[in-house]
């Protein structure tokens, strides 16, 4: 196979791997459930519910135009970037040994814990952790300005398709291929530490079941206009889809709400969690006070950077204004370091005193 074709195939490998969320087999289960939902739910017609899913005003749309975009940038800048990054295998090594240094307590019952056990309780124990720093990781990326700044790429879409998963910006994505390498090298050191050879992961092709249960679920009706709504007492354990469509609202009710990427319990239990509204009348966007969107490569890529710099040139002003203030000799220690000064000053300055 020739350089260049085999790099064109790599852009577009997601497609063909069940490891990736735009897997060719996730995306027509999810059409299929956009479809369920729509015919039996919203009781409509069959040619309907086929404009609704397949809307041109959705997937012709600027904004989705964008995404298709950025999702070709960004994979090629991956292809380039991603043998410089860290591997979960370079952390999980490194704590590996780390863990070996320390003098743990012993726990003789881990050489007798059935394997099906062990191997159970890893699968769960990477699908939460691995949650749960996703969810830690996508509130700061609200909270703190430099980050926001990045996330802002991904926020600024006004229509939502499966790619808009790709739209972010690529420091975005290196702090989350970080976080993923973390939490997963954590787990395995731990795990590999306590049961040795007994680790495993319980996968449906190649994928974490509990993974691959989710995007069979439907995971990418997320990102979609079909807003499917859940039980209200599922959707303090589960995200639906018009929750997460309603993270995406410009509306300031509905503004850091919604974190989680699967699971809804951590919004739940750290006060962000809204339940599902009717997602049809949703503004999706930025909203005010933020630049108008225009899904230029300007506003996608360089206007974070920019941001950024302004940011860290303001903070870096203010920090040097309290420095120089903080070190801004007092009127007392003025006049004993030139203690030859205006005399007239001098005595105004006593008889005010005297006053």
């Amino acid at each position: 196979m020739s350089q260049p074709l085999e790099f064109f195939i790599g852009i577009f490998e997601h497609f063909g791997d069940p490891k990736k969320r735009v897997f060719l087999g996730y995306i027509l289960l999810s059409i299929l459930i956009a479809f369920i939902w729509l015919l039996v739910a919203r009781k409509m017609s069959l040619r309907a519910a086929i404009a609704k899913v397949f809307d041109k005003k959705i997937f012709f749309s600027r904004s989705s135009r964008g995404d298709y975009t950025i999702f070709f940038i960004n994979r090629i800048f991956t292809l380039f970037i991603s043998p410089l990054l860290l591997t979960q295998l370079v952390v999980a090594t490194g704590l590996f040994h780390l863990l070996h240094r320390v003098d743990w307590p012993e726990f003789p019952a881990a050489a007798s814990l059935p394997t099906l056990l062990i191997i159970m309780a890893f699968t769960v124990t990477i699908f939460v952790l691995d949650d749960l720093t996703k969810y830690i990781v996508h509130r700061w990326m609200h909270k703190w300005p430099l980050l926001w700044a990045l996330h802002k790429t991904h926020h600024s879409a006004t229509n939502l398709t499966p790619l808009t998963i790709y739209r972010t910006h690529p420091l975005e994505g290196i702090v989350f291929s970080l976080r993923s390498a973390f939490t997963q090298g954590v787990a395995l050191s731990i795990f590999f530490y306590w049961f040795d050879d007994k680790v495993d992961l319980m996968t449906v092709l190649g994928v974490n079941v509990l993974v691959f249960t989710f995007n069979v679920a439907g995971s990418n009706l997320r990102h979609s206009h079909i807003g499917i709504r859940y039980w209200r007492w599922l959707e303090y354990v589960l995200i639906s889809p018009a929750q997460h469509q309603l993270h995406h609202s410009v509306a300031v009710q509905h503004h850091d709400k919604n974190f989680g990427a699967t699971l809804a319990v951590w919004d739940w239990l750290f006060g962000s969690l809204h339940h599902s509204v009717e997602t049809e009348d949703l503004t999706l966007g930025l909203g005010q006070g933020e630049p108008d969107t225009d899904h230029s490569l300007y506003a996608m890529y360089l206007r974070p950077l920019l941001e950024i710099y302004l940011y860290l040139r303001r903070r870096a002003r203010t920090a040097a204004l309290k420095i120089t203030t903080l070190f801004r000799p007092t009127p007392s220690v003025e006049w004993l370091l030139h203690p030859s000064g205006n005399t007239k000053t001098k005595d105004q300055d006593e008889k005010n005193a005297s006053l």
